[in-house]
């Protein structure tokens, strides 16, 4: 009996597919065997200008992967994980081996709940603060997947990243190549992937930082002056790092959703490796960073659209 054709594994499959992606490309693959669900970057997916090295492809994954453990948990069953288990296979970055009956703690059961309500939130925050104990929850979920969680404002450190990230923008405004890319991704209602113009934001008219606009709306809104920026870290970088660190992220983002909170990334800086390395050095040499993102309480929106489950699942090789 293959196991993997159960309804555990089609929950788990679909829970997966909300992982969050760049330009909501959805760059990954899951091949079926008995007992198994491997986890595979889809090379095709790859935004070859603002992701060459594969970098925030292995983070998607690796969002998915903790969202395929976390469904199975839910499910009941338990599962052994195994992170770049064959080295002549670079693109096989995880082996989901399905296990024992399980019974799911309310962090999982909480979190697992979360996948379906979590999604990038375009639009203006709120003012509101975010609280200490909020702050606390989403740094200590990076923590469990060995990632650490840096908000920018709490060591000072938010100005020097904000211009940063504006220049990263401005660059990325001039390039040609991804702006091409960026309306290559912004669909229209009925698509299974990209960003429809729905979910895609006003135009910041104002605010702190840049939010990257998607679609072709003229409708303009103020940002917030004072928003909560934090950037992901780990010790090390390369492939097992990336696919940990958005591990990590998931966690985090999934935290903060199960606490009302809203999140959206802020790519730029991490897209030129020119600015990439400034980053680095105002973290500090031993931070490695992986993602930049901000938080705080959104206005309701929208998801985005994801392939079906069965679209992205084939017999495992």
């Amino acid at each position: 009996m293959i196991l993997t054709e159960t309804p555990v594994v089609t929950a788990a499959l679909e829970a997966a597919v909300r992982a969050p992606s760049p330009h909501n490309t959805q760059p990954w693959l899951f091949e079926l065997g008995p007992d198994v669900i491997d986890v595979v970057l889809d090379e095709n997916r790859v935004l070859t200008v603002c992701d060459p090295d594969r970098r925030e492809a292995r983070l998607s994954c690796g969002a998915a992967l903790l969202n395929l453990e976390l469904a199975i948990a839910a499910a009941g069953r338990s599962c052994d994980v195994e992170l770049l288990p064959e080295k002549d296979r670079p693109e096989l970055l995880a082996r989901v081996g399905l296990r024992a009956r399980h019974r799911a703690t309310a962090a999982e059961q909480r979190l697992a709940t979360s996948i379906r309500a979590r999604y990038s939130n375009r639009r203006p925050f709120a003012s509101t603060p975010v609280p200490a104990g909020a702050r606390h929850a989403v740094r200590l979920a990076a923590r469990e997947e060995g990632a650490k969680l840096i908000l920018l404002d709490e060591l000072g450190l938010l100005e020097a990243v904000a211009g940063l990230i504006r220049r990263a923008d401005h660059l990325q405004t001039l390039d040609e190549g991804f702006q091409a890319e960026l309306r290559a991704w912004t669909k229209g209602d009925g698509s299974h992937d990209g960003v429809p113009a729905y979910a895609g934001g006003p135009r910041p008219s104002g605010g702190l930082l840049p939010v990257r606009h998607h679609g072709e709306s003229d409708q303009t809104r103020e940002f917030e002056r004072d928003p909560v920026v934090a950037v992901l870290t780990t010790p090390t970088d390369g492939p097992l790092a990336q696919v940990r660190a958005g591990r990590a992220m998931q966690r985090a983002l999934l935290t903060a959703t199960s606490l009302g909170l809203s999140a959206s990334f802020y790519s730029q800086p991490m897209e030129i490796p020119s600015a990439r390395t400034v980053l680095r050095s105002l973290l500090g040499e031993n931070e490695h960073p992986h993602i930049v993102f901000r938080l705080g309480y959104g206005f309701p929106g929208s998801t985005t659209p994801r392939r079906p489950a069965g679209a992205v699942t084939r017999i495992r090789p």
